[in-house]
């Protein structure tokens, strides 16, 4: 039985809730159409069609397995569409945080190029990086997962247009000062990269457990939005230590909140990629790897 046909056929009736128009609408005799509903019926184990009635109307097992349905056959539309574009193209589309170093993608671009093959950057925010690879649009992303899990780690930190006087930052030093008037104080600006239910309710967890106002944590509109009110004083920006390096923004670490973008490469490629991307995001080392690593070295030898 050729599933994906036979649920074609189901969707189809369940739409025009009638066999005839279901099987013009499908360009099929309606006797075909007959027995493909039947063969699925058989497979299901239930009938899918109330056929008592001069309507035909769905049963209450065919309504619960019908956006199901529905489901793979627009997964199987979208794997279509992924297939037709490898076939017309040899250019992989990779996408990547709005946020990464130049340069560094400079010799993701070169290095592919010397093995042959053809690579185009786009920057979309993590959510719209997610939904590009899912529909196709994408051949590669770099996808947003939990950092303790994550090939690539990059640290975050607090941007400011004046320095903070040193290497780290205690989010209860940016409790609002006596005689400040309310909304005064700079917002701490999360950019659309970071705009992830879990962590922005992280951040704004730490942030109220320092004693900073409710609200004080704001999502912004852009990541060059974020970056024009860090300079102009009435923002904190959230970001990567290269980013703010790259923009001559004085940067110092959050003290105490672990937070850390995480990040794999969707769908799996080859071991030279991964690096290079970890250079342009500013990953760091996963120094617990690391020790483990000379651990077992050191058992080796012993």
């Amino acid at each position: 039985m050729d599933l994906l046909v036979h649920l074609e056929t189901f969707v189809a009736v369940a739409q025009e809730r009638s066999f005839s128009r279901a099987a013009e609408l499908l360009g099929i005799a309606q006797p075909l159409l007959s027995r493909r509903v039947k063969t699925l019926e058989q497979e299901l184990g239930n009938e899918l069609f109330d056929r008592s009635r001069r309507q035909i109307e769905i049963t209450r097992f065919g309504g619960l397995l019908l956006p199901h349905a529905q489901d793979v056959l627009r997964r199987a539309e979208q794997l279509r569409s992924v297939a037709r574009s490898a076939q017309t193209s040899a250019v992989q589309v990779l996408g990547v945080p709005p946020d990464c170093d130049a340069p560094a993608l400079a010799r993701v671009i070169r290095t592919a190029a010397e093995r042959g093959v053809v690579v185009s950057v786009q920057d979309l925010p993590a959510q719209a990086r997610a939904d590009a690879l899912a529909d196709g649009t994408l051949t590669l992303a770099l996808v947003r997962v939990p950092a303790d899990a994550a090939p690539l780690a990059v640290p975050l930190g607090l941007a400011a247009a004046t320095p903070f006087g040193g290497r780290t930052v205690h989010l209860e030093s940016l409790r609002p000062r006596r005689g400040t008037a309310s909304g005064a104080e700079p917002a701490l600006l999360v950019t659309p990269e970071d705009d992830l239910p879990q962590f922005v309710e992280q951040l704004r967890r730490a942030a109220a457990r320092a004693g900073l106002p409710e609200g004080r944590v704001r999502v912004a509109s852009s990541t060059a939005a974020a970056l024009a009110e860090t300079l102009a004083g009435t923002g904190l920006l959230l970001c990567t230590e290269g980013f703010a390096r790259r923009n001559q923004v004085p940067w110092a670490l959050l003290s105490g909140v672990p937070l850390r973008r995480g990040y794999q490469l969707a769908p799996e490629a080859t071991d030279w990629l991964l690096p290079l991307l970890g250079a342009a995001v500013g990953s760091v080392p996963d120094r617990r790897q690391d020790a483990d690593d000379v651990r077992v070295r050191l058992a080796v030898h012993a």
